[in-house]
């Protein structure tokens, strides 16, 4: 079978990456997104694509019927389900277009495959319930998920809700009536975080002395490490819950520092000149995309800057995970 697909809340195309890992037979047929600065990294890397600067409340039921796909990759914006954003859920003005895609999903009947990704936290909201009973409504047979990338062997927590859903047909792998939260292929230890290391100048992604300051909460990962935190579209912004830092120094030399830190009060000159030794830094945002699991063809135009860089991966999806919701989609 030949799968003709809308990959929907597009983004920079980490859904298209992960359809091009796969090796499912079949296309990207067109590409939706409202994010202009997201729209030119999508193009620069898949300039083939019909990529559409729209509104999907724009779209049709009829003009999705006539581009004749069969599947539908999907992200809506997570921000209704987040804490940060007040949980608002359904009654949160960006809910509207994916609740207007559940209104006009009966429509489709071309559509026979969904897998769609959100934020831990959409699982409990009532935006949830009603795509869920939408889906049984048209027939779907779905089933949900929670799953990071460490679960697959990638050095990253990026813990998120996933639903692939299928029409009129059976599962070949054993499912569960409650949320999944591991996939069956044993994938083993995540690799060490040395493996996605840039040989580059990293000097610009030097921790500033105004973040120092707070340097009490930051997560610090070594080469050796195989763990880093989700990296959020604040990332480098702020340094709270926004990802990991990464320094070359070993861990019982962090300590020490620390330790030395620690006798002066959190956030003083003393306390900076500490922590300014460690010369902690960000990861770049290629180091990013390789904890993301975007394959190494992928690139960021020259003229994108790290902060859109690191507000776009925010917004993006761990590639490895999608491709393997995609083989478990189509089998």
């Amino acid at each position: 079978m030949f799968y003709k697909t809308l990959e929907l809340y597009s983004g920079i195309g980490g859904m298209h990456c992960a359809w091009n890992e796969s090796k499912l037979p079949g296309e990207i047929v067109a590409a939706v997104d409202i994010n202009t600065v997201a729209n030119k990294v999508y193009a620069h890397n898949f300039p083939q694509t019909n990529l559409l600067n729209r509104n999907i409340q724009s779209l049709s039921a009829r003009e999705i019927n006539k581009l004749n796909v069969n599947t539908i990759l999907m992200s809506p914006p997570c921000q209704p389900f987040t804490r940060n954003g007040k949980y608002l859920d359904e009654n949160d003005s960006r809910t509207n277009s994916f609740q207007y895609l559940i209104s006009i999903l009966k429509k489709l009947e071309c559509i026979e495959y969904i897998l769609m990704e959100n934020v831990k936290g959409f699982e409990c909201s009532s935006v949830r319930d009603i795509f869920i009973d939408k889906l049984k409504e048209c027939k779907f047979n779905y089933q949900e998920f929670l799953l990071s990338p460490s679960t697959v062997g990638v050095p990253n927590s990026r813990l998120r809700y996933y639903c692939i859903a299928r029409r009129n047909s059976t599962w070949n792998f054993k499912t569960k009536d409650g949320i999944m939260d591991t996939l069956s292929t044993n994938y083993g230890e995540p690799y060490s975080i040395e493996t996605i290391l840039e040989n580059c100048q990293t000097d610009k992604f030097l921790v500033p002395d105004k973040h120092l300051k707070r340097g009490n909460i930051f997560d610090i990962c070594y080469r050796n490490s195989r763990r880093s935190c989700c990296f959020t579209k604040a990332y480098s912004n702020y340094v709270e819950g926004t990802g990991s830092v990464f320094t070359e120094a070993s861990p019982e030399i962090v300590k020490i520092c620390y330790e030395k830190a620690n006798t002066f009060k959190v956030g003083s000159a003393e306390f900076v000149d500490c922590l300014r030794d460690l010369k902690l830094r960000f990861f770049t945002p290629n180091e990013v995309l390789s904890l993301m699991s975007f394959p190494k063809y992928y690139t960021f135009p020259k003229n994108t800057s790290n902060k859109q860089c690191y507000r776009l991966l925010g917004n993006s999806v761990n590639v490895t995970i999608i491709c393997e919701l995609l083989k478990l989609l189509f089998d």
